[in-house]
């Protein structure tokens, strides 16, 4: 019987100080960085544009302030000048220099952030004090938003306590019950995401409950057709092995005593997960377990960052900074 003796040993007894099964000698950098933090060599010194979409939030404010201050972005706040003043005059944030843009109207506000990212004035979109709702409807609008494909999807990327490397999550937020042509577009957007972070080729794990194929369980008939559509080059510049069971992805040995045979199991840098509970479920436990984490939406024409009051300020700033590390 395994004693369990908290939810952290729980989530990392299956990734603890394991090496994988074989180590891809040609990996780049990126591939091999181990923390969040790391991603900071991505920068090269060079701080990216970040609009603030209806700025005037002290959350927000305190986030892009502390990325700021760190050389992570140069920002352009968007929203109504007396109260981001004040707010900055209370925080003691030293916004000298920096672009505002008086326009207390929200929706208004909303669309100059997103026409500046549309006009590459910025990199970056960052939700201010708006909800989730208003600003991706602007970033959807058909005449000056910023679709770039059909899907808008979520993207963690994740610092697991045991695991020997950064993992990327998706979708845990905006596709409830993707059909497989809905899988394909989120993993093509972060694939894509993960390219412009140095990972050449990287791995992905469809996730399941087993690690195989069984008729009554939809996800891990996805799994094996994405899987066999990745051998064939379907899928562009990744690898994509599944249906994997979480231990597989995480732990080789795991994967080695089940007979498994894979390039993925234990060496993971993605998981693609098949509904948006699972998803949810994992990342808010490994969230809580001690994880470290970044998140941004992708499938626009650039990253949107969208922090919630209830983020950490670490988390906030990690969202900042995944954004800007990814050419």
């Amino acid at each position: 019987m395994i004693k369990i003796v908290n939810i952290t040993h729980f989530f990392c007894l299956f990734c603890k100080k394991n090496q994988p099964v074989s180590v891809n000698n040609n990996a780049t950098h990126s591939q091999m960085l181990k923390k969040i933090n790391e991603l900071n060599a991505l920068l090269n010194g060079k701080a990216k544009k970040l609009v603030l979409a209806v700025a005037h939030d002290h959350h927000a404010l305190d986030a892009v302030y502390n990325a700021f201050k760190k050389n992570i972005i140069n920002p352009i706040l968007v929203g109504d000048k007396s109260e981001i003043e004040a707010i900055s005059a209370k925080y003691g944030y030293d916004f000298l220099d920096v672009e505002i843009i008086d326009e207390a109207n929200k929706n208004k506000a909303i669309e100059i952030s997103v026409k500046l990212v549309r006009d590459n004035k910025a990199d970056i979109l960052m939700k201010g004090n708006v909800g989730t709702g208003p600003l991706l409807k602007g970033v959807l609008n058909g005449v000056w938003g910023l679709r770039k494909g059909k899907t808008l999807s979520h993207f963690t990327l994740l610092e697991i306590p045991g695991y020997h490397k950064l993992m990327g999550l998706t979708d845990v937020a905006m596709n409830i019950a993707p059909t497989l042509k809905e899988k394909q577009q989120i993993l093509a957007n972060a694939v894509g995401f993960m390219h412009g972070l140095g990972f050449d080729k990287p791995k992905v794990a469809a996730l399941a409950a087993v690690e195989t194929v069984n008729e009554a369980m939809p996800a891990t008939i996805d799994a094996a057709i994405l899987s066999k559509m990745s051998q064939r080059g379907q899928l562009g510049n990744c690898i994509v092995d599944g249906p994997l069971a979480y231990d597989n992805i995480v732990n080789p040995k795991s994967a080695k005593h089940k007979g498994i045979v894979s390039e993925v199991a234990g060496d993971a840098d993605l998981m693609l997960v098949p509904t948006i509970e699972t998803g949810n479920v994992l990342y808010k436990a490994l969230a809580f377990s001690g994880a470290n984490l970044a998140a941004v939406i992708l499938g626009a024409k650039a990253p949107i960052v969208l922090t919630s009051r209830a983020d950490s300020e670490e988390v906030k700033l990690n969202s900042i900074l995944l954004a800007a590390a990814s050419k």
